[in-house]
């Protein structure tokens, strides 16, 4: 079999090359084995990677099992968490380049011949998968794993219950001490957060598009099923290696749309939205919004998984996971599509079960008869706005209010802080998007905080920010054209009246053509001191319709 790793290791010219890898300790032996880069992410800071190192080294063990050699490298992870409400959240989403271009420079630099990547936290996993394409070499993707929800007299804790206490203590419902308490109590254990949030969704879309291994999705981090998954994956990529399957073999247009389909069905973050357009783009496979919306109106939501509905991964895993999920979807997925088992997707889910119908609810008896992903366009967002229809009230499926506009995420906390947000509203919140924050921020602080305070019954937030997989209630984000690239909702002004109505697909602000086009042209970008990465990311970001990806 020619290796890519040939390049390195073989011929008199290559002595050097070899002596440095012995200093490493390793053998002649295992020198001419097929090289595999095993893609770890640990780190200690954050909880959907601290515990990856037992995860890397399970694949290890199975890489050598089937007769190659691993070389576990590392690369960079964050956590939304830590950065929400602050200016930490603006370096999440860029960082989705830097663990794609990690991973390439290293792949490439080292000409491995195959990899396994452990993926995490929010935009580690998306990066990872546009990593796994471009570099397109036999892949396996395991993903670390959620974590077990905390249990709080009989309900389930995780962070979305966190972030709304905030409201409640605002509210006087709910003592500083109390709170204290319940963080104890939230997060038992490692893993990614325990409801669908970006990272769950990540992991479930991956497993859809058939580069991680079946189950891999919901088998928690902290499991020994998570570990045997490891393990086999180290074997399989082996088994890819040899009969050449590549990722560009795998993540074809209909195994998109099956990616799109599962993200629906179960509820999934919004932020799937940028990620997959991004990953499908390295690929010269082209998706966006209109590709949500065409299949939301047809794939029903089907688990009410958190914050769409009551239930954590934990019981999605119990009902028969990612698998279960794509047999109840069959008739409406593409499933000759090959996968990193070397079968079909037919052939993966061909002994799937539902083993709980009030978590993986039938086609025929949906949560929604629709997905839940809603696009919505008009003269405030021209290229389309996106919504979680499925954590949406039905009271405020459609509204109309006046706009309180805010240049920050920061200035709409401390109006929400200050009760200066009322019933009817339509907070508006600029400047947040790729270019203008830059680096496009979640608003989950804003959110939650009116959750809390049971402002979601009635007041609705339209962003050109984006949001967290916990986000719920009528929150319109990723406007696009956005503020900072002269998108109409940099003219909106307080008091403007905003419409918009989910099921009819439409956003406005209830202005004259010629009012919008006047006050447009006088508008004049606000000048931003940035510097570093951030400067870089805000000159060759995308648009969020195009997945907010770095223009090369």
């Amino acid at each position: 079999m020619k290796l890519r790793s040939d390049i390195v290791k073989k011929g008199v010219d290559r002595a050097d090359a070899r002596g440095l890898l012995k200093a490493t300790g390793l053998t002649d032996e295992e020198i001419e084995r097929p090289w595999v880069m095993v893609v770890n992410s640990y780190n200690e800071i954050v909880p959907g990677h601290i515990h990856t190192r037992n995860i890397a080294e399970a694949i290890k063990r199975g890489v050598v099992a089937a007769g190659g050699t691993p070389f576990e490298v590392n690369v960079i992870a964050v956590c939304d968490g830590m950065g929400q409400g602050n200016i930490g959240m603006r370096y999440s989403l860029p960082s989705r380049d830097i663990v794609a271009n990690s991973i390439e420079i290293l792949a490439e630099t080292n000409r491995f011949d195959a990899m396994v990547i452990i993926a995490g936290c929010d935009k580690n996993a998306p990066g990872c998968l546009m990593a796994a394409a471009r570099v397109d070499i036999p892949t396996v993707i395991v993903t670390s794993g959620p974590m077990f929800p905390g249990i709080y007299k009989g309900r389930y804790l995780t962070n979305i219950e966190m972030h709304e206490f905030v409201g409640k203590v605002r509210k006087g419902e709910m003592t500083e001490e109390e709170l204290r308490k319940l963080e104890a109590m939230a997060f038992p254990t490692a893993g990614t957060c325990a409801c669908m949030v970006t990272a769950n969704s990540m992991a479930s879309v991956i497993e859809a598009l058939g580069m991680s291994l079946p189950g891999c999705a919901t088998a928690h981090g902290v499991t020994a099923k998570k570990l045997r998954i490891a393990k086999l994956s180290g074997e399989k990529v082996i088994e890819l290696l040899e009969k050449d399957i590549k990722p560009s073999d795998i993540m074809t247009r209909e195994a998109f749309e099956n990616a799109i389909a599962v993200d629906l069905a179960i509820g999934g973050s919004l932020n799937v939205c940028l990620h997959l357009p991004a990953v499908a783009s390295e690929l010269g496979i082209k998706i966006g919004f209109d590709d949500f919306d065409r299949l939301s109106r047809k794939v029903p939501h089907i688990c009410p998984i958190k914050p769409s509905g009551p239930f954590a991964l934990k019981d999605l895993e119990e009902a028969g996971g990612i698998p279960a999920v794509m047999k109840e979807l069959s008739p409406l997925l593409n499933l000759d599509v090959l996968t990193v088992t070397g079968k079909t997707l037919r052939e993966n889910i061909a002994d799937a079960e539902v083993l709980n119908r009030e978590v993986i609810r039938p086609i025929t008896d949906p949560v929604h008869k629709e997905g839940a992903v809603a696009v919505l366009k008009g003269n405030l967002a021209p290229k389309g706005a996106i919504v979680k229809q499925s954590a949406v009230r039905k009271e405020m499926l459609v509204h109309e209010g006046p706009a309180k506009v805010f240049n920050s995420e920061q200035e709409a906390i401390e109006a929400a802080w200050n009760y200066k947000i009322e019933p009817g509203d339509v907070v508006v919140i600029r400047y947040e998007g790729p270019k203008g924050s830059p680096g496009m921020p979640e608003m989950l602080t804003i959110t939650s905080l009116l959750c809390g305070m049971d402002l979601d019954a009635s007041v609705a937030l339209v962003t050109d920010g984006r949001f967290s997989g916990a986000t719920r209630g009528p929150s319109i984000g990723y406007v696009s054209p956005e503020a900072m690239e002269g998108g109409p909702i940099a003219v909106v002004e307080d008091g403007d009246i905003i419409s918009y109505s989910i099921p009819d697909r439409k956003i406005e602000v209830k202005i004259s053509d010629e009012e919008l086009k006047e006050r447009l042209r006088k508008w004049e970008p606000p000048k931003k001191e940035v510097k570093g990465y951030l400067r870089l990311y805000s000159r060759l970001a995308k648009s969020a319709s195009e997945g907010a990806a770095l223009t090369y």
